[in-house]
């Protein structure tokens, strides 16, 4: 097969073909044979037709159109392997020529990914922050824990303050009228918490326990009952009891209570262990964010619309994948939020502009350093995967590669490949 490549304006490629006779006169067999178990002609049984036959009572351009399909397909991913090229988008195919015991010829015309100028990518000297866990810290985490583990106690004080839990009973009305949902009984609402319309909770302070007052407040205009939104209201409340919130002792008692630990100290170092975890991976990603920003910076290169567009789909894939673990789609949130999509994409559009960037810069610094994933790599990856699974490795592998997602996995081991690479050679120090 012979190709002949020519460089066009806005990164597209012409690819003009031809291919030897040998597949043409191939491909028009096969085109042939699925044509004749199709057509029915007179004094033929089906499928038993003579091509000659077919080709002299419906011409021979009839298998065109199929040997087309079998032959273009094959022969254009051949020929962007030998042009060295990597397409970005479907190809327009052009200049079709066919006919038996001659080279097939056709012209493809694709978009492809543009060329990156890249500027500095190693000795930025970009500094990882240092972190370490403090005394203050595992205090702040160890009352998290004393909060979660708290009782609720009845106290002998009469007198509501901030802080304090009440145990209330309260009906809302709106022009004398009582609505939907504006009732309870043995209700219990921590004062200073917010959870309630802006002013009840203020106007409870200096209550006392017994007492049934009145409370005027007015519901905010964005508020998410659009029938109760900005209008006044008031609630007849009775205070039933008052209750506050016992913390348990800070003990050995306490970690056993809440851990598999013996001790307080034990519980200490735990949380200081997985503090320290948590910060080095936050100082990680930043450090990554850092670099890969300015690596991307450095570089010059024109995305094309089709990048951006493919990376707001991965967008929405992902927020719709992070959105199910909540029970909902992403179109539910958008009609929850008052969101259009189209809207959603423009807005999101220079971010995603930015990822299409760094992928193109970050594939442009694998090729310049020759960085390269292995097999010895991918079957490690994909022992890796078999772990824990009822799969052996060959049938991930398989899986992968007829679902299309094996590209993507090696592609990925790439960047990070790519991201070792660029830490390596930037990180200060």
């Amino acid at each position: 097969m012979e190709v002949a490549k020519e460089i066009l304006e806005g990164n597209k490629v012409q690819l003009k073909v031809e291919v030897e006779k040998k597949r043409v006169n191939d491909a028009l067999d096969k085109a042939f044979r699925k044509i004749a178990k199709e057509v029915v002609i007179p004094g033929f049984r089906k499928g038993k037709v003579p091509r000659k036959v077919l080709e002299s009572r419906y011409g021979k351009e009839i298998l065109h159109r199929d040997a087309f399909d079998f032959l273009v397909p094959e022969a254009y991913n051949e020929a962007i392997k030998i042009a060295e090229i990597e397409p970005i988008d479907q190809p327009v195919i052009e200049d079709f020529f066919i006919s038996e015991n001659e080279p097939a010829t056709f012209t493809a015309v694709v978009e492809v990914k543009p060329v990156v100028k890249l500027g500095d990518y190693t000795g930025l000297g970009i500094e990882k922050e240092k972190v370490e866990v403090s005394a203050e810290d595992i205090e702040n985490v160890l009352k998290i824990r004393q909060e979660q583990h708290a009782e609720l106690v009845s106290v002998e004080k009469e007198v509501v303050e901030k802080g304090d839990f009440v145990i209330i009973d309260f009906t809302g009305f709106i022009n004398g009228e009582k609505f939907p949902g504006g009732s309870a009984e043995e209700y219990t609402l921590e004062i200073g918490s917010g959870s309630f319309i802006p002013g009840f909770e203020e106007q409870l302070v200096g209550k006392k326990v017994g007492e049934e007052t009145e409370l005027k407040v007015s519901f905010p205009e964005d508020y998410r009952a659009e029938n109760l939104a900005g209008k006044e209201a008031v609630f007849k409340v009775n205070i039933k009891e008052l209750k506050v919130k016992k913390l348990p002792e800070l003990d050995d008692d306490f970690a056993k209570d809440v851990s598999d630990f013996e001790t307080l100290e034990e519980l200490k170092e735990d949380i200081k262990k997985k503090l320290l975890e948590q910060k080095e991976n936050r100082a990680q990603v930043e450090f990554e964010n850092k670099l890969i920003e300015a690596v991307t910076n450095n570089a010059e290169v024109d995305v094309p619309d089709i990048l951006i567009e493919d990376e707001l789909d991965i967008m929405l894939e992902n927020m719709n994948y992070n959105l199910s673990l909540q029970g909902i789609n992403v179109e539910q949130y958008f009609q929850y939020m008052g969101i259009e999509k189209d809207k959603w994409r423009e807005e999101n559009r220079e971010i995603a502009k930015q990822r299409a960037k760094s992928n193109l810069v970050l594939e442009a610094i694998a090729r310049k350093e020759g960085i390269e994933v292995s097999d010895e790599e991918i079957d490690n990856k994909l022992a890796e995967m078999a772990e824990g699974s009822e799969k052996k490795p060959e049938e991930i592998k398989a899986f992968l590669q007829s679902s299309g997602q094996l590209h993507g996995l090696i592609h990925s081991m790439q960047l990070g490949k790519v991201y070792d690479f660029l830490e390596k050679n930037n990180l200060k120090g």
